[in-house]
């Protein structure tokens, strides 16, 4: 029993390596652009390799959307959830993902930001995938919004789903912006503008950083 545990270990490392590989390389090639070959090359295993997890290219793709998912809730949502509940859960959500794009992680930037521009006029499992992801973001950004009203840190008067949009709207142009000008300062003013946004519909404010 031992041994079969130990492979079936092995195995599930291996798949968890490769379809990290996958992510990254989505970044830079394009989800579309991910095959096989380019996958097999840089994750250092055969074709053959990848055929016994994924059968087609669209397999692959669904599955690095969901590595991808389960990714941005291990390494932006959760560490921003250890912060209070209320603006200072929403500031910290913000600030993790703009950490993440800053820290250079991912090749090509914001895995679903590149992937659901390559995809919006699309039809199919992945765009559908790609478009859950990105509802599934509103939503948790609108529920901590919502969170902030009840607890009387953002004004009563503000619309979850438009705050919600704009301060997703100033990552995702972080995403494209610090691909094609100077990265730090691209980040800096999605980070002040994000910050400005919130001090302004707070009646706390000293419960955010000054900048």
């Amino acid at each position: 029993m031992s041994t079969v545990d130990g492979r079936l270990l092995r195995g599930e490392r291996a798949r968890t390596a490769t379809l990290d590989a996958a992510v990254a390389l989505a970044t830079e090639s394009g989800l579309d652009g991910l095959s096989f070959s380019q996958l097999a090359e840089r994750a250092g295993v055969s074709k053959s390799g990848l055929f016994a997890h994924w059968s087609t290219k669209e397999e692959l793709q669904l599955a690095a959307v969901a590595h991808a998912g389960h990714r941005f809730t291990q390494v932006v949502v959760r560490p921003a959830l250890r912060a209070p509940r209320g603006i200072r859960r929403l500031w910290a959500l913000q600030e993790s993902r703009l950490a993440d794009l800053a820290g250079g992680a991912l090749p090509g930037g914001c895995f679903f930001a590149n992937a659901q521009f390559e995809f919006t006029v699309r039809p199919g499992s992945v765009r559908d995938a790609l478009s859950a992801a990105l509802a599934d973001w509103h939503a948790l950004l609108e529920r901590l919004i919502t969170e902030a009203v009840e607890l009387g840190e953002l004004r009563h008067d503000v619309s979850p789903a438009q705050l919600a949009f704009e301060l997703n709207a100033l990552g995702t142009a972080a995403v494209y912006e610090s691909r094609l000008l100077q990265a730090d300062a691209i980040y800096t003013y999605a980070r002040v503008a994000a910050l400005q946004r919130l001090r302004g519909l707070t009646p706390a404010p000293d419960l955010l950083p000054e900048a």
